[in-house]
């Protein structure tokens, strides 16, 4: 049952794609504001999950695989957010890859993008580590 959402999936990498979010030279452009489509993409896709968000809210929708209600707890904020999405950015700006964008990268064949997926799982096992041992 869970693996039809990889259908999901790929027409996400498809509209990524289409959208300009696969091309490296988008990034550059878009980080020295010579053009803006990617952001008018982000902004758009920011304004859905808002709505989204505030319907599964609203509707009290259930998850679609367990069936188990969601919850939509609020986090602390917590000094290592801020360390994090500085790395993130200059991740981002450096490799000129968005990491949402990067297995639609690997999708299409660009192997450039192998760097940010290192990076992806890198920084995954190092918040996992950090929040995984015991404070003293």
């Amino acid at each position: 049952m869970k693996y039809r959402f990889i259908f999901f999936g790929m027409a996400f990498g498809f509209f990524l794609s289409r959208a300009g979010a696969t091309t490296f030279d988008f990034y550059a452009k878009l980080f020295l504001f010579e053009d803006l489509q990617l952001l008018w993409v982000i902004l758009s896709a920011v304004a859905v999950g808002i709505i989204g968000l505030r319907l599964l809210k609203y509707f009290n929708v259930k998850a679609i695989v367990s069936g188990v209600e969601l919850s939509f707890d609020s986090k602390t904020m917590e000094k290592g957010l801020i360390v994090g999405s500085l790395l993130f950015g200059l991740g981002w700006g450096l490799t000129g890859t968005c990491p949402g964008s990067a297995a639609a990268m690997l999708g299409e064949g660009k192997i450039m993008a192998l760097p940010t997926g290192f990076g992806i799982l890198f920084g995954t096992y190092l918040y996992a580590r950090q929040k995984h041992i015991p404070e003293k």
